[in-house]
């Protein structure tokens, strides 16, 4: 019977424990970045599969279209901005903390 080695084991052998740490790093700040990125993207995502255009929810929130834009492309977002966009989709928005394998879900804010 073939004798099975982890992933890991063999790339640390390989590269050396530094070397597939740095790996490692640059994959986490990458798949971070990708989350990040998907964040921005969502709000566009939700308004898309709503069927809205930019314009339409800029109405209905009573900010510019210009405006609208700038928000589906910020990294950061205030809750009441998010509460907001989400409700002029139809949606609610809801707000879960989890820590560990405890989860809260916070009201009023």
């Amino acid at each position: 019977m073939a004798r099975t080695h982890k992933w890991e084991d063999l790339a640390r052998r390989t590269l050396g424990d530094a070397e597939y740490e740095r790996i490692r790093a640059d994959a986490r700040a990458e798949i971070e970045k990708e989350y990040r990125e998907a964040i921005i993207k969502s709000l566009r995502e939700a308004r898309e599969m709503a069927g809205k255009t930019q314009s339409e929810v800029a109405a209905l929130v009573e900010v510019s279209q210009a405006e609208l834009s700038r928000v589906e492309a910020r990294a950061d977002h205030k809750l009441s901005t998010l509460r907001r966009y989400i409700e002029a989709l139809g949606g609610e928005l809801e707000v879960i903390a989890r820590f560990g394998d405890k989860t809260l879900r916070l009201h009023g804010v």
